[in-house]
Formats: C-alpha cells, structure tokens, sequence
C-alpha cells in the first residue's frame, strides 16, 4: 500500500507542472488526499473489516468532492487532477498510469448485478465531465475528451468524443506522453458542418455556371 501511495505522489508531478513541493502535495490536492483515503479503505476491505472502508470513503467524499467506492480497483500511479464530481464505482477496474480529470464518473447504467462499472486499460486520459457507464472495457493508451458519454467499448490507442462517445481516430502506435492531454482532441461534429460548407460552395458554383449563357 505504501509503494504505491508514493507512485500516486511521484504521478502528480509527472502531470501537473503546477505542483512545486511534495508538502504543497500533501496539504492541498484533494484528488491526492482522495486516493489516500482510497488506498486506505481499500486495503481495510480486501482485509475484511467491515463498516470502516465505506465509512473512509464517505468521509473522503465531504471533504474532497470524489467519491471512489473502496472496492474498486486503482492500479499505481494514478491521477486525479483538480477531482471535484469524480465518482468511481464499485466495481470500476482503473489501470497503470490512468488520469482523471474533474467531473468523470465511472459509473452504471441501472441496477444491475455483477460487473456494472467501466474497465479503464493503462495510459488512459479521461477529459473534464466525461461519463463512462456499465461494464465495458476501454482498451491502453486512450483518450475520452470532455463531456463525452461512453456507452460502448473502447478499442485501444483509440481517441473518443461526443454524446454518444464516437471513435474519431485509431493509431498503431501509443501516444508519447508529452501528448497525453484533452485538449487537442477533434471535433466531429465541427468537421461534418465544414464538409457540407465545402459541398455547398461545390453546387453553387455548378448552378452558376449551368446559368451562365453558352456563348458559342
């Protein structure tokens, strides 16, 4: 446990170029103080003390704004920037070197039993507000950009956007970690409207030229 509540302090300065001291880390990032309490809880659980764990996390939720339900499972080096609205659910499953940032929810689709939550693979970036709900699984080394709603597996070194959540690029190779960002993700949509712009530019002068007297 304390192997890797290191590897999630060490994680805060790998990501977050604002964070200047270990001390600064420990006395002001709630998503820090949150995964704390996490590993914490989650430990006393897999140990079979009862009441405590869920008791850890609620206490965590008032005074951090993340909820992570003690039986989820977080791998090393995990990150959750600025944090406030994260919900991870039961039976969430995180990888290595995952990143979160304020507003995602791992979270169901309704009140079924059994595996209910996301599966997140390693190196994966979720952006501000995005939804990942039921038991799906999204592959290594992709990125969810903001707001998305994800509903469906996730294929890895995949990048998703949109409500619902669309594969909009695929590569072979994973993202260096210079890139491992949210905020240069595609628009779809914007996209679609500029090839219709292209098309509609494409008829008129068609039109116009059908107008124009012949002159032979």
């Amino acid at each position: 446990m304390f192997s890797r509540i290191n590897q999630d302090l060490q994680a805060v300065f790998d990501r977050d170029p604002a964070a200047t001291s270990k001390l600064e880390v420990v006395l002001t990032y709630a998503g820090f103080h949150a995964l704390l309490a996490y590993r914490v809880s989650h430990w006393l659980k897999a140990h079979g003390v009862p009441f405590i764990p869920r008791a850890i996390s609620q206490l965590a939720r008032w005074l951090t704004g993340i909820e992570i339900h003690p039986a989820a499972k977080i791998g090393q080096s995990f990150f959750i920037d600025h944090g406030m609205g994260v919900v991870i659910g039961e039976t969430a499953e995180i990888g290595d070197y995952v990143t979160l940032f304020q507003g995602v929810t791992l979270g169901g689709t309704g009140k079924e039993h059994g595996k209910r939550h996301p599966t997140l693979g390693n190196h994966v970036v979720v952006g501000a507000g995005a939804k990942i709900l039921g038991g799906i699984k999204v592959g290594d080394n992709v990125k969810i950009g903001a707001n998305s709603v994800v509903l469906k597996s996730v294929p890895p070194n995949s990048t998703v956007t949109g409500v619902p959540a669309r594969i909009i690029k695929m590569e072979g190779e994973r993202l260096p970690e210079a890139t491992m960002d949210h905020i240069n993700l595609p628009d779809p949509i914007a996209d679609r409207f500029e090839a219709l712009e292209r098309e509609i530019i494409e008829l008129r002068k068609k039109l116009d030229n059908q107008s124009r007297p012949n002159n032979s």
